[in-house]
């Protein structure tokens, strides 16, 4: 695994529902410095936060957890009860079981390729609202200007210009899985071109699916024949004016330039 790749399986254990890891931090520092002011600042608890979750948990298991010495050679201090001890090594062993059940999973997942690439699409995180998924069907190089066109499952081309270095550096080819991205801001929707013709590489027509408006503007979501959407954020004037309206046909244009493209490395 790359280091900036992360696992497509994750999951969070946690006992009773609310024991997690944080909890077992605290038990665990508690157990190694015998100080639960020490513990407490480990585990990212106040002192008082600690001592209310060690009490709730306490409730759980029917016995303390915990327990305090005052004075002595030692100075005082607090530690790990018999239980508390017992429910540190029984996390501990789940965590293990825990982390080889996911190991399992992506062992299982990794046969399973068209699975596999739609969990991985899905777990790339961004800001642009429109993302979709193809392969590369064509890239026209030049010496400054790489244009790149991008086939959906569905049938849907969209085309990403970039610079010939950022192109190189993508390594970008035939046949790669990829994602085109899209601001909803750079999307524009055309009603009627009134007989013009746009210079904009990207020209979609569906039809309005839905209007979501805001208290100054609205994001227009337009549905293409073959499935995918498009989202568009436009002012609420430019809805009254285009008389936006669910049912309504419309092309979603943008340019070459604002698409993003990604690439798996």
């Amino acid at each position: 695994m790359k280091p900036h790749d992360q696992p497509l399986l994750q999951g969070e254990l946690r006992l009773a529902g609310r024991l997690d890891g944080r909890f077992f931090d605290l038990l665990a520092a508690l157990a190694l410095t015998g100080s639960l002011q020490k513990a407490a600042r480990a585990a990212g608890y106040s002192y008082k936060g600690a001592w209310l979750v060690l009490d709730a948990a306490g409730a759980l298991t029917h016995a303390p957890l915990v327990e305090t010495t005052t004075g002595g050679t030692g100075g005082g201090g607090t530690r790990l009860t018999a239980e508390g001890q017992a429910l540190l090594q029984a996390w501990r062993e789940l965590q293990a079981r825990h982390a080889g059940f996911l190991r399992e999973q992506e062992a299982w997942l990794a046969g399973q390729p068209a699975l596999q690439q739609l969990l991985k699409r899905m777990s790339m995180k961004t800001t642009a609202r429109n993302q979709f998924s193809g392969r590369v069907l064509d890239v026209q190089a030049g010496p400054v200007t790489t244009s790149v066109r991008i086939g959906m499952d569905d049938g849907t081309h969209i085309t990403a210009s970039m610079t010939s270095l950022a192109a190189e550096e993508l390594g970008v080819d035939l046949g790669q899985d990829a994602l085109a991205l899209v601001k909803a801001s750079e999307v524009v929707l055309v009603t009627d071109f009134g007989g013009y013709r746009l210079s904009a590489r990207n020209q979609l027509a569906g039809t309005v699916s839905r209007v979501q408006r805001g208290a100054v503007s609205s994001l227009v979501v337009l549905t293409l024949p073959g499935g995918s959407t498009v989202t568009a954020s436009v002012t609420n004037d430019a809805v009254e004016a285009l008389g936006l309206a669910v049912g309504q046909p419309a092309t979603a244009v943008f340019k070459a330039y604002a698409v993003m493209l990604a690439v798996r490395g």
